[in-house]
């Protein structure tokens, strides 16, 4: 039998049909035929495949393109991070603590949960344990990195899909989580969160912040990281950019990290750049960011008070007062 084979019902509510048909190899949804690869369900268009994908199915990518923006370069990019660094790691298990401290976890026993972008499963594969139903998205070769690190947990659907071009019913999931997602793709973030509301009546959304409660030095040099960032993301060799972010990581983040721990005894630690989010982190962990840092190609960042006027669409915007800065809860 499938994986999908005993997970019909869920299929079902999910997508809002009883015209449903699971295979091994394809799952029907009324007219609509979605490929299922390595207990991956597809959900993009053929012209929207990453390339792993039309690798795997030995395919060339179909001709055309969506009716919505899509930045296939930022799909490319993620897939090449999520396989360069696929591996789940100790730090992830503190990450997912502080990303979901506005949410009581022992209230989610009975509940189905998404991971819109889901990368490799890092936040996924601490929530599992926690909820009735897990489902995951992302639109990169990454979903199969999530797969892998998921394996144990078979309340799991796994969907290869555009988070902004879901087929899914409203109201589908009880609580929604997207984190560091939504500022990379090429329309306003804080709209895309509002049009992310049909989909549960709750989400939990991490979105960078635009260093709005610190110090003019920090945004200086956001300056100068973002337009490096600008020119580095258009080099696609996967030696070279493995190889920058070793160097990042060891020359740059975990000197300053070093820097702020000298000056704690002073209090001055929290002026040093990166300190507050690198300190006690490998540096495993710190080369997958500095790679996220200067390889994707599209970076929004948005204001405590921008985020706040979310509440145009919620009827609640719980904004957290700690880091990671910004990440925030809204409820319809």
């Amino acid at each position: 039998m499938s994986y999908y084979g005993d997970k019909r019902a869920a299929l079902c509510d999910l997508f809002g049909s009883d015209d449903v048909e699971v295979a091994r190899a394809e799952l029907r949804v009324g007219r609509r035929r979605y490929p299922i690869v390595d207990d991956v369900i597809v959900l993009t268009a053929p012209e929207r495949w990453p390339r792993g994908l039309t690798e795997r199915l030995d395919r060339a990518p179909a001709a055309g393109a969506g009716e919505t923006p899509f930045a296939a370069d930022v799909q490319r990019s993620f897939g090449a991070e999520w396989q360069s660094y696929p591996s789940l790691l100790p730090e992830h298990a503190e990450e997912f603590a502080r990303y979901f401290d506005l949410i009581d976890l022992a209230g989610l026993r009975d509940r189905r949960l998404c991971d819109l972008g889901c990368g490799n499963g890092r936040f996924s594969f601490h929530a599992a344990p926690l909820c009735r139903q897990l489902v995951l998205v992302d639109f990169s070769d990454a979903i199969f990195a999530a797969r892998r690190n998921l394996q144990p947990h078979r309340h799991c659907l796994f969907f290869l899909a555009d988070l902004t071009e879901l087929p899914f019913r409203d109201d589908c999931c009880d609580l929604l989580f997207c984190l560091g997602v939504l500022h990379h793709l090429p329309t306003p973030c804080l709209e895309a969160v509002r049009d992310l509301r049909r989909l549960a009546p709750e989400l939990l959304i991490y979105l960078y912040y635009a260093l709005d409660n610190r110090l003019p030095h920090f945004r200086w040099l956001l300056r100068g990281v973002t337009a490096a960032r600008r020119r580095l993301c258009r080099i696609e060799d996967e030696r070279f950019r493995r190889a920058f972010a070793a160097a990042g990581a060891r020359l740059i983040y975990r000197p300053l990290v070093r820097l702020g721990q000298t000056l704690e005894p002073l209090g001055w630690q929290h002026q040093v750049p990166l300190y507050d989010g690198y300190r006690g982190q490998s540096v495993a962990r710190i080369e997958q960011d500095v790679y996220d840092r200067f390889f994707t190609p599209i970076e929004q960042r948005v204001t405590r008070i921008e985020i706040a006027s979310l509440r145009d669409a919620f009827s609640e915007v719980v904004i957290a007062p700690g880091g990671p800065y910004w990440h925030f809860l809204c409820r319809r």
